[in-house]
């Protein structure tokens, strides 16, 4: 049985809670308050009647118990049922706390929601509670997405890139040559020819980068580098993979600063804004980039569930 991502009592460490995030345990933990009403993946739940002595003895020790703990009859022990007669409900220990059904299930883990004990978590995450991705994560997959998409598309534009890198070749030694003969010029950055080459390239590369993205963020929420470190997208306020709209959103402000950076004079400009918007999750409270905060989406530890 495979659980739900999301906090669970941490099994190395009763007192605090640990990020599960659908397939295995993440480094992402917060503290605990308060009494642990569910365990983590793979052990039982208290609401389950334990195996004879395994916690105690059944009846009047339960009830000295919870007159000695809380004051009130009934708290029996772990592991009795419903875990005493007042004051937390009967079988299993859920109901009483805002977690209906849970303790007559009696069987695995439940994230701990909004309702119950009301702390907030020491790592940054959405507002639901799922965890933030970190920035070099973030650059990681940035790199494994770039090395797939490169291999996928050099051969459409293998030619226009060969023809580019040949006149830019070609200028730099006329430069060196003339500087050789003690002439001196001075240019704004390659010449047109250069550019015609480029420009058809980058357009190629641009499209079929869109459509990889688009293709693999609206349905799982994650591109194979993300996949592949275990980070996703998602809307900021809302689980599960994006809306198209948002994803091309981030798409363009991205990609759109790195296009304008090649254009002569005002490219350094923009190029200098691309790094500001790789940079920004660095410093920012919500872990944006500016195109994050142009989509409102985020990017999280874990997967998405995929739409069907």
């Amino acid at each position: 049985m495979s659980f739900p991502a999301g906090w669970y009592d941490d099994p190395q460490d009763s007192a605090q809670q640990r990020y599960w995030d659908g397939g295995f345990w993440t480094d992402y933990r917060r503290p605990r308050e308060g009494p642990p009403p569910y365990p983590p993946p793979g052990r039982p739940a208290f609401g389950q009647q334990a195996q004879q002595g395994q916690y105690g003895q059944q009846g009047q020790q339960g009830q000295q118990q919870g007159q000695q703990t809380y004051g009130q009859p009934g708290y029996a022990q772990p592991g009795q049922q419903g875990y005493g007669q007042q004051g937390y409900g009967q079988q299993g220990y859920g109901q009483g706390l805002g977690q209906p059904g849970m303790g007559r299930q009696g069987y695995g883990p439940q994230p701990h929601g909004q309702q119950g004990f009301g702390y907030a978590p020491t790592v940054k995450s959405t507002p639901d509670g799922q965890p933030l991705a970190g920035w070099w994560k973030r650059v990681l997959a940035r790199v494994l997405d770039g090395l797939i998409l490169f291999f996928c598309t050099l051969p459409l534009t293998g030619y226009f890139f060969y023809q580019y890198f040949q006149v830019a070749v070609d200028y730099q030694d006329d430069i060196f040559e003339q500087a050789a003969a003690g002439e001196t010029q001075f240019g704004t950055g390659l010449p047109w020819e250069a550019y015609q080459w480029l420009l058809p390239a980058m357009v190629i590369s641009l499209v079929i980068s869109f459509f990889y993205e688009y293709f693999f963020v609206t349905r799982s929420g994650a591109t194979p580098g993300k996949k592949a470190v275990g980070i996703s997208i998602r809307l900021r306020d809302v689980p599960g993979p994006p809306p198209g709209e948002a994803v091309v959103k981030r798409f363009s402000l991205y990609n759109g600063l790195s296009l304008l950076g090649i254009i002569p004079l005002v490219g350094t400009l923009f190029s200098f804004l691309a790094l500001i918007n790789d940079l920004w999750p660095l410093w920012d409270d919500k872990k944006q980039a500016l195109h994050d905060k142009v989509a409102g989406t985020n990017v999280v530890v874990g997967p998405q569930q995929p739409r069907r």
